[in-house]
């Protein structure tokens, strides 16, 4: 292949993927953002632990439900209408955000965006596998996390810190702007794959055939999917793992920390950063490890089994001083990394051209897991809350969290026992391996 080709190839390849990398640290940001507002949220709508459940579980709902068709999507439309498309409608939904004057038309706010964002992942993930090596795609997984989750450390001290500058109001109208803008670049400069501009795919690259597309109706090959057995192991360590950690690290980790610890709005956020951070570098280096290794399912079974250990001295209220409780919520973030690789391990138990259904109907795991302990450890917390309120906002002891939390800790001994059963890979696509 002539250098220009190369030249284009990794011009397109990184335009690419840069966009929509941005639009999924856009989904991460909107995913997280709540916990770092919460007391904002409850004086600007005097809500109960379980209605700000509720509202931001409006997000994970719609995230949940949109996973199949967003799959299906990305396999039959391709990346780039989706993104645009999904980028301006978040664009929207966080404007309607940040001018809500009632708690129903937040929650109205936060049904747009996620229904913008839901598209997000999937499409990266499906853009990642025909733009890249099969063999790098651990790796390269583990990157997009790693950047995806940079927009969950914008949401929790930085976004503390630029809300006290201005307003979270003025912050979530900003963002939307910039979201409508990422759709507008995102049309017009993103490419779905190297055939749709006339390049050679990437096995076809290394003198190999490309990967066989699917033939027939798109329902055929959703069908096909969940038909396999092999696929559904990976929806535990989603809806358990994924679930506790998107729903703590997004909702209620900030509150517990200013509760039961005492801590300042600033240094609690600063936990839930070490957390969203060591998520995303553990993301990365379970990615590069299990490439490395050839394997998938050593790298998922140890990190599950630190995050679930992870949760003892929380649920069992052990107080730790400050320095060991960010040892703790790093050590919590790298272990709930080894979830990620579900991602990959459900691409290979299926038709490469069915990557985008695959990722689909597991990812929906993560979402609904989230979307229901958001509001039931609201519920299980406020039934036994004594009335005490400072600035409008509720204010729960250290047994109510002990109440509320406890359900995450069994979603993630689900999340691991499910794991069990995940098939080994050994870092390839199966049907392709036996043919």
């Amino acid at each position: 292949m002539t250098k220009p080709i190369h030249s284009r190839m990794r011009r397109l390849r990184w335009t690419s993927y840069t966009l929509v990398v941005l639009g999924y640290m856009l989904a991460y940001f909107h995913r997280m953002a709540p916990a770092s507002i919460s007391s904002d949220l409850q004086q600007s709508f005097m809500a109960s632990g379980v209605a700000l459940g509720g509202m931001a579980a409006a997000y994970f709902y719609t995230y949940t439900v949109m996973q199949i068709p967003v799959g299906v999507m990305a396999d039959v439309l391709g990346a780039r209408k989706i993104v645009a498309i999904g980028a301006v409608l978040s664009g929207m939904g966080s404007l309607m955000f940040g001018m809500a004057d009632t708690l129903s038309m937040a929650t109205y706010g936060r049904v747009l965006v996620g229904l913008g964002v839901s598209v997000m992942f999937i499409s990266l993930m499906k853009l990642n596998s025909v733009w890249f090596h099969d063999r790098h795609f651990g790796t390269v997984g583990g990157m997009s996390l790693l950047l995806g989750n940079l927009g969950a450390v914008l949401a929790a001290a930085p976004l503390v810190w630029l809300v006290a500058q201005t307003s979270w109001r003025n912050v979530f109208i900003g963002v939307g702007f910039f979201s409508i803008l990422l759709g507008v670049l995102v049309w017009f400069f993103v490419r779905s794959n190297p055939g749709e501009v006339g390049l050679p795919t990437m096995r076809e690259l290394e003198g190999k055939e490309s990967h066989p597309a699917h033939q027939g109706h798109w329902y055929d090959g959703l069908i096909k999917v969940m038909k396999n057995r092999a696929t559904w192991p990976g929806f535990w360590p989603n809806l358990g793992i994924g679930g506790s950690l998107f729903a703590f690290a997004g909702l209620w980790a900030v509150p517990y920390l200013r509760d039961v610890y005492a801590m300042d709005r600033a240094t609690a956020a600063n936990h839930t950063t070490v957390l969203l951070l060591s998520f995303a570098v553990g993301s990365l280096f379970s990615g590069w490890l299990s490439d490395k290794l050839g394997k998938r399912l050593p790298v998922i079974l140890g990190g599950l089994m630190v995050y679930v250990l992870c949760w003892l001295p929380i649920v069992f209220d052990w107080r730790l001083p400050v320095s060991l409780g960010y040892v703790l919520f790093s050590l919590m973030g790298i272990g709930a990394s080894g979830f990620t690789l579900t991602w990959s391990s459900v691409k290979e138990v299926n038709p490469p051209a069915l990557s985008g259904m695959a990722t689909g109907v597991i990812n929906i795991g993560a979402f609904l897991g989230a979307a229901i302990l958001q509001p039931l450890v609201g519920w299980a917390m406020d039934q036994g809350w004594d009335g005490k309120l400072v600035a409008g906002a509720r204010v729960y002891s250290a047994h109510n969290y002990q109440m509320g939390l406890s359900i995450m800790l069994g979603f993630a001994v689900v999340g691991l026992i499910g794991a069990l059963t995940i098939r080994e890979t050994y870092c390839r696509y199966i049907s392709v391996a036996k043919h």
